[in-house]
């Protein structure tokens, strides 16, 4: 039965969608269904303004005045961390009235959105250790395993979880990019070994290399993980009496999964723990489950202005040329997407929505600046594949550009992820 209903909306996916957006009451009603049970057919737009409805009746309930925050710019995370940590959930759900001290200026608005994209800014700073940059890339990060040398770590996790509940709470966009492991442990979704491409790439082309051979009397590994903390070496087990299991070609699947969960969650439990804490006294879990990790991205960070012309203008090619046939079609096909999608595209190719600052010739890798790139891949029965590190996009040789749009078009909306880790 609920197989039935899955392949009806599927099927129906765009008049449902059409509806929805004329009479968004349907959500709460007839269209309930949908909502619970395959709210990966309904569009981002329509996802988000049932999300804004549900809000907006929760911030009626709140009985709570105005807070009124006074902060100096240069301790603007301090001095919020301070005014705001003894707040409850529900207080924080009132609107906050910002005032940077030593300057005039009366807050309708403009204040408080300042004061939220300085304070996302902090939240990475350095000094404060409690977030790193991902695979070398300084656009996405991921909470520090090595926070506590900051002792507050666990306090700052949990108010700044609160600042991004309370960034969605009030429809503010931050500029604040996140690993594709931590949005879904925003959602309560487990990690794969494909998110740790984005996160650790060098790491991941050494399991891809395990995935791909036989490592029977090549590899001597265990069911443990070693780490330097502040000099000293430390095994942790990832099954229970893991430093004395072998590594096998038999289980060396268990080994890449457990190993990404490590490295992506149990490393980083108690952060994550402490941020869903402050997250989840501002925006509910189960409202927030309505999204997938890459719509979470456009809910924090806003959907980008992705300007097609200025992405082809700073494209690489190898194995194709401009004028290959595929790269023309692939370009027209692009260019016939929606913002929404063209995200969708923008995430799948490079591992974020972000764009540069500079635009797309600001694009950055693994290894410094890095064009983004189109690489001839081979069998036409493939989808596109990425690789988030490089800003690199597989482009197999299709026939025509009715399979290029059906292929580019199903990888993209279904994030297809990677090299075989389901």
């Amino acid at each position: 039965e609920r197989s039935r209903f899955g392949q009806f909306c599927k099927k129906h996916r765009r008049p449902l969608n059409a509806l929805v957006k004329q009479t968004p009451a349907l959500l709460a009603k007839s269209f309930n269904p949908l909502l619970l049970h395959m709210p990966q057919c309904l569009d981002f737009d329509n996802k988000r303004a049932h999300f804004r409805a549900q809000l907006r009746s929760r911030r009626l309930e709140s009985r709570y005045e105005t807070i009124r925050l006074r902060v100096r710019r240069n301790e603007i995370f301090m001095d919020s961390y301070h005014q705001l940590r003894m707040r409850t959930g529900e207080e924080m759900r009132a609107k906050i009235q910002v005032q940077f001290q030593g300057e005039e200026g009366i807050d309708a608005g403009g204040v408080g959105k300042e004061w939220y994209s300085a304070l996302a800014k902090e939240i990475f700073n350095p000094n404060y250790a409690l977030f790193v940059q991902a695979g070398g890339k300084a656009c996405t990060y991921h909470p520090n395993p090595m926070s506590y040398v900051n002792r507050d770590h666990l306090q700052f996790f949990q108010f700044i979880g609160r600042v991004i509940g309370k960034a969605i709470h009030d429809g503010h966009n931050l500029e604040a990019w996140f690993t594709r492991g931590f949005y879904k442990h925003m959602l309560g979704r487990k990690v794969i070994p494909a998110d740790l491409e984005a996160f650790d790439p060098e790491y991941f082309s050494n399991l891809k290399w395990m995935l791909d051979h036989d490592i029977t009397n090549i590899v001597e590994l265990y069911f443990s993980a070693e780490s330097d903390e502040l000099g000293q070496q430390k095994v942790v087990d990832l099954k229970p009496n893991g430093r004395t299991i072998p590594v096998t070609n038999e289980n060396k699947h268990e080994y890449i999964q457990l190993m990404s969960e490590h490295k992506m969650t149990n490393a980083v439990r108690q952060q994550i723990d402490a941020f869903l804490k402050g997250l989840h006294e501002i925006v509910p879990p189960e409202l927030l489950s309505l999204f997938d990790d890459k719509e979470l991205e456009l809910l924090i960070s806003g959907l980008p202005d992705i300007d097609i012309e200025d992405l082809k203008a700073n494209t690489e090619y190898h194995n194709y040329t401009p004028q290959s046939e595929q790269v023309q079609w692939f370009w027209k096909v692009l260019s016939e997407f929606t913002q929404e999608q063209r995200a969708w595209f923008l995430q799948f190719a490079t591992g974020t929505s972000r764009v540069p600052v500079e635009g797309f010739r600001g694009l950055v890798g693994m290894r410094g600046p890095q064009k983004f790139s189109i690489h001839r891949a081979f069998g036409a029965d493939r989808l596109p594949s990425a690789h988030t590190c490089f800003n690199q996009l597989d482009l197999p040789d299709y026939p025509s550009e009715e399979v290029l749009r059906e292929k580019l078009m199903q990888a993209v909306s279904e994030g297809h992820e990677g090299f075989g880790f389901a």
